[in-house]
């Protein structure tokens, strides 16, 4: 029978690991993530292609189907449980207190709802009359408020750090106080975007993974708990009862936790060498787990059919056992037959994420201000505009590594 400390003594804390960890970089993971970054370039920039297969792109949200593009999203929020555990592990190694670790979860989470709640923002479009400048100058400010902010510095002088920080949160300020949409409205949280619904499911996963100090079967609870959450958010009692939509409008960010918790059950399977085993045992309760997931989603369908728009259970349960089965790959390959080679390709993004995720943005915004067209009429469709995706997937990940050279990084 499992149990969880819902108290931390804060002196119990400063001594302990809630898993045993490596803190080498565990080289399938960085390969995963990017994996997914480059595949997150190449379907967005489909997105915009005419004549493009529909396993190509999102499914509709009222049909019951999913595509591999509907698998992406979940595999940053997988990436991210698996990585929650080595980083939290590792931030108490060096001295963390747990004032200092809430702290450091808090800044995180909150840093990527403003980058969502921003970008969220200059996709509804802006009144340029009204706001004083264009949407590509204003979104060009705002990614260079984002390197100030978010950089990492090479320099002991922190007074200029602070001073770029500062100015950086200035530009945030009145970006934010000059903006208005197309009708004339101020910023508004209309949603999250694909950032602050990470950032949701990131502070969740936190908050669990500590409250279960690493107790993989209560990980297992926890992802049940989220899928009944969200049945509970769409039931109809809830929708009907305005002192009970507080569970209604959680029961999305309840079902991106359950992914990302899925990732941490099989980082710490993997692992936490607490509960050494051979590796063949570690695969086969991995296997287990997997097997548990489509299960799961199987009976759930018919109450809640495949939707990434909906973030419905079955999607949320069977993208996890996809990206599990993709990551079992990857360590069998990577970390145990050792063919590492190819990994170097992925490995600047991988490290750098935030940075390789704006970079796309950037470089629309910026063709769109100095008028400059990204791509010809004959590449904006079929074939060729299936090519040129990649190519751009491709160059954006070159632009990252050339920017890694010049000592541009991003914290993530």
């Amino acid at each position: 029978m499992f149990y969880i400390h819902f108290y931390i003594d804060e002196r119990n804390f400063l001594t302990m690991q809630l898993n045993k960890l490596s803190t080498q970089r565990i080289l399938s993971i960085d390969a995963l993530r990017g994996i997914t970054i480059l595949v997150m370039i190449f379907v967005n920039e489909l997105a915009g292609m005419r004549d493009i297969p529909q396993w190509m792109r999102h499914m509709p949200a009222d049909v019951d189907a999913m595509s591999f593009v509907d698998v992406v999203f979940p595999g940053f929020l997988f990436i991210v449980g698996m990585s929650i555990p080595f980083a939290l592990n590792n931030r108490i190694a060096k001295g963390d207190s747990f004032m200092q670790l809430q702290q450091h979860i808090l800044f995180r989470s909150l840093g990527l709802l403003v980058l969502g709640f921003f970008m969220v923002n200059a996709e509804e479009g802006i009144d340029a009359a009204a706001t004083g400048i264009s949407l590509n100058v204003w979104s060009l400010l705002f990614f260079a408020a984002v390197i100030m902010i978010w950089k990492v510095y090479k320099t002991n002088n922190k007074t200029l750090v602070y001073i770029l920080k500062a100015a950086g949160f200035v530009i945030l300020f009145v970006l934010a106080f000059i903006f208005r949409n197309e009708k004339g409205e101020p910023v508004s949280p209309h949603w999250w975007g694909i950032l602050g619904l990470i950032g949701w499911a990131y502070l969740y996963s936190c908050i669990i993974y500590q409250l279960c100090r690493g107790n993989v079967p209560v990980l297992i609870f926890f992802i049940a708990f989220c899928t009944a959450w969200y049945a509970a958010g769409h039931a109809g009692f809830v929708k009907d009862s305005a002192s009970l939509q507080w569970i209604a409008t959680q029961s999305g960010n309840a079902a991106h936790t359950s992914v990302a918790l899925c990732g941490m059950v099989v980082s710490l399977l993997f692992f936490d060498e607490k509960k050494a085993t051979v590796i063949s045992r570690r695969y086969l309760q991995v296997i287990i787990f997997i097997a548990a997931l489509f299960i799961a989603g199987y009976f759930l369908r018919p109450f809640f059919h495949i939707s990434k728009i909906y973030a419905t259970p079955t999607w949320c349960l069977w993208s996890a056992g996809f990206c599990s089965i993709i990551f079992c790959s990857l360590y069998w390959l990577i970390d145990i037959k050792k063919m590492q080679g190819w990994t170097n390709f992925f490995k600047p993004a991988a490290s750098n994420p935030l940075l390789t995720y704006i970079i796309p943005d950037i470089i629309y915004y910026l063709t769109a201000l100095l008028s400059i067209s990204l791509w010809p009429e004959s590449l904006s469709y079929g074939i060729p505009g299936i090519c040129f995706s990649l190519f751009f997937a491709v160059a954006v990940t070159g632009v990252v590594i050339l920017l890694n050279k010049m000592h541009l990084r991003l914290h993530s």
